[in-house]
């Protein structure tokens, strides 16, 4: 008979903890982005959602049941979707986040091109998520 490929308690309890400590850094980044117009917020609190249902599925719990966060990530987790305010903030910022790459790197046009198109690539898949259901 093989040996059991299911990792011992304590590396399971190691694993646990680290996706505790990488929700809770998932979630510092995310406050960060409330406070800077520059960086985002609800990615980084999908991505500690993420974190914490793997490692600590009461704090997964909390953050779903968030009353400002939580109707944003239930409706990500459940249907992939994306408010409209979202969507457009998201567009307005990635715009914006081009617009000051222009001004500040000066790129040739080459390396304009591709950026533009790797931004509009992201726009384009923050557009065509659906709307949440109500």
């Amino acid at each position: 008979m093989s040996p059991s490929l299911s990792p011992s308690p304590l590396g399971g309890r190691f694993v646990r903890w680290g996706w505790i400590a990488l929700g809770w850094f998932f979630v510092g980044l995310g406050v960060i982005g409330a406070l800077l117009p520059v960086m985002p917020t609800t990615i980084f609190l999908i991505l500690a959602a993420g974190c914490f249902g793997r490692g600590a599925p009461r704090l997964e719990r909390r953050m779903f049941n968030h009353p400002r966060f939580g109707p944003t990530l239930v409706a990500w987790r459940r249907d992939g979707a994306i408010g409209r305010r979202a969507k457009v903030m998201a567009c307005s910022g990635i715009a914006a986040g081009y617009g000051l790459f222009l001004w500040g790197a000066r790129p040739g046009v080459a390396p304009a091109l591709v950026v533009a198109a790797a931004m509009a690539a992201c726009a384009a898949y923050v557009v065509t998520r659906p709307a949440p259901r109500r």
